[in-house]
């Protein structure tokens, strides 16, 4: 009888084995390996909140944007948040203001601090953090604050202006400019955010842009003229959910917030991330995301991004939509500015026509682009459809 006992206790322990073996092959199955980058950005003022954010999300996202300006201007700090995030399994993006060498003097007079150590920290990144660091955020919203402000600073550099010198001048301005050269020269992949005007943010030299996706924008148009431009130029790009209101909660809904992040991955976003900015309500660690924005991100991160019957990328373009050339039209609503300093002209309304009906026909199914000699679109795309073609031509 002992003999039988003892053979029973083997066989359930033998059967309990081979069930955990089989559910955990299953679960393994069932997982891929995240084929887009999803994560946060850290907009705190300390090492230990950033390590707190850390912490709270490692296990369901694999990139952190160190994206804190108190972070940035002190080089213990950067080290500290970046080898923590690393060491939790994420890859890194740093956020850097002006490298230029009379940004870091203008900062050493009024606060003390110096920042020269960034341009020797950017030469050693990739030897530190190895493939873990996939570059540095620089400048932000370059398109979408030229829209808006250019005409209030009394430019100089204007005279007698059009499109074409317009937007010559807009993207002249990164390589000329010396951080971005010191950032080229080391081999670093430059990234921002942008609102507005994503094709020129390109062509002046950006490899990646964050389409802004929460600010009541339509996210369906700004997925068509981010991928359009991206995919054209042969550039990487992804969306950043920022926010819905101007107070708290700041943040949509997580519910909403899902949708925007499935809609992107499914236009095939390579970057997937959330502004988590500003650090408030003081009584949330964490800034202005809640549990119920953490619960969604696993969610998504579980249901979409490592699940083996997902794909990034599965709704493709099924066509473009060509704007005229250098035609910095915002296109946020039918009568935002052309490049900060013309109102919509006589092919404005045509263009907003169009492209209504196009999204509501083929939602993120299409791209918006523009003719340009240096990136002709013609074998890119089964079906292109020009600014001024009438409606009733469009399929």
């Amino acid at each position: 009888m002992k003999k039988m006992y003892i053979l029973l206790i083997v066989f359930i322990l033998f059967v309990a084995f081979l069930a955990f073996f089989v559910a955990t092959v299953y679960e393994h199955e069932d997982k891929k390996e995240a084929d887009c980058y999803f994560g946060v950005s850290f907009c705190g003022n300390t090492t230990s909140e950033a390590m707190l954010l850390i912490d709270r999300v490692k296990d369901y996202t694999n990139v952190i944007v160190v994206q804190s300006g108190p972070v940035s201007w002190n080089e213990t700090a950067t080290n500290e948040v970046c080898h923590y995030a690393v060491e939790a399994g994420l890859d890194i993006i740093v956020y850097f203001g002006d490298l230029s060498p009379r940004a870091f003097e203008s900062k050493l007079n009024e606060t003390g601090t110096d920042l020269f150590w960034r341009l020797t920290w950017i030469s050693t990144a990739k030897e530190k953090y190895g493939d873990n660091f996939l570059g540095v955020y620089y400048y932000d919203e370059s398109g979408g604050i030229w829209l808006d402000q250019i005409e209030s600073t009394n430019n100089t550099r204007f005279v007698d202006p059009t499109y074409d010198s317009v937007a010559e001048l807009f993207t002249a301005f990164l390589p000329r400019d010396r951080g971005y050269q010191a950032l080229k020269n080391n081999s670093i992949n430059v990234y921002s955010s942008d609102y507005a005007l994503y094709w020129f943010d390109y062509k002046m030299g950006y490899d990646t842009i964050l389409a802004q996706a929460g600010w009541n924008h339509t996210l369906e148009q700004d997925i068509a003229m981010i991928r359009g431009a991206a995919s054209i130029q042969n550039k990487n790009w992804g969306t950043i959910i920022t926010w819905k209101y101007e107070n708290p909660p700041y943040l949509d809904s997580a519910e909403n917030i899902y949708n925007q992040m499935e809609m992107s991955y499914e236009a095939g976003a390579q970057y997937i991330i959330l502004f988590n900015y500003p650090t408030c309500p003081k009584d949330n660690q964490y800034g202005v995301l809640t549990d119920s924005h953490f619960e969604a991100m696993e969610r998504f991160w579980n249901d979409i991004v490592t699940n083996e019957n997902t794909t990034c990328g599965s709704k493709k373009a099924e066509l473009a939509f060509v704007l005229p050339e250098n035609y910095g039209w915002g296109m946020r609503w039918v009568d935002d500015t052309i490049w900060g300093l013309w109102g919509p002209d006589e092919k404005s309304e045509q263009i907003w026509n169009v492209s209504r009906q196009l999204l509501e026909q083929y939602g993120i199914a299409f791209d918006i682009i523009y003719e340009d000699k240096e990136f002709p679109a013609i074998t890119k795309y089964p079906q292109i459809i020009y600014w001024n073609q009438t409606l009733t031509s469009i399929p």
